[in-house]
């Protein structure tokens, strides 16, 4: 880990945090460490904990060394269904994560207008907020809907984070009970992202607003001026102003 420390090292170190936990199961000695290394053991939660401090690493970049991901939790959590409404912790590790991101960000990421998640920090190392760590950006598509977009207020208002399906462009025809189940979709124009309802006539592809943004009903060529990127399956949103 690039701290230039031997086995030997690394030995002695534990055995200092072992005397000062007083207990034995934070020592690593040389030939276990050795084993350690060679794949053949998998150190305890107190060995890991001891291999944090030696390498002055934070604890889930150790844990990443054995293929445990402290940062998928969030998102696997989600896939376990629970059958009583609780509250999910906002945090899963105890040290914050740092974010690394170009200094010119505020200038090139628009939070004003809709737009896909992967393009709008395409150029950011990490993924820049909690919410985002629990989505599986290398399987799924997520837009972002611009805080002066207001197409489907207040059914999905602005700076909200949507999940779309990207196998499902193909627009779904029929009637609905209500708006809650006709579908959306995020569509791709020339110059900018929407997310709407969505009617196809003949040639022209119909974005239909709700009734209470009262935007007009948009209407592009399909598919030359406008592409469907996928159906909207989930929603993350605020439904009142943070108080600061």
């Amino acid at each position: 880990m690039r701290v230039r420390l031997s086995t030997r090292d690394v030995e002695r170190l534990s055995q200092a945090i072992a005397r000062e936990k007083g207990n034995q199961e934070y020592y690593i000695s040389h030939a276990w460490l050795t084993e350690i290394e060679h794949g053949k053991f998998k150190p305890n939660i107190y060995k890991l904990y001891s291999l944090s401090v030696v390498y002055k690493r934070a604890y889930h970049e150790i844990l990443a060394l054995f293929d445990i991901y402290i940062r998928d939790i969030g998102r696997e959590q989600i896939t376990v269904g629970l059958p009583h409404t609780h509250l999910v912790n906002s945090a899963t590790d105890g040290d914050e994560v740092a974010i690394r991101a170009p200094l010119e960000l505020r200038q090139t990421v628009q939070l004003e207008k809709t737009n896909l998640v992967s393009q709008m920090f395409a150029r950011w190392g990490e993924v820049p907020v909690e919410l985002l760590q629990r989505m599986n950006l290398q399987n799924s598509l997520y837009g972002y809907i611009g805080i002066n977009d207001y197409t489907l207020y207040p059914m999905i208002r602005p700076g909200s984070f949507v999940q779309i399906d990207a196998r499902q462009r193909k627009l779904s025809a029929g009637t609905w009970k209500n708006e809650f189940d006709r579908p959306i979709y995020f569509v791709e124009l020339r110059d900018e992202y929407v997310c709407s309802w969505c009617e196809l006539r003949g040639k022209s592809l119909l974005l239909i607003p709700s009734p209470q943004s009262r935007e007009p009903v948009r209407q592009f060529r399909f598919p030359m001026d406008a592409e469907i990127v996928g159906r909207v399956t989930a929603v993350t949103m605020n439904i009142t102003e943070v108080a600061k």
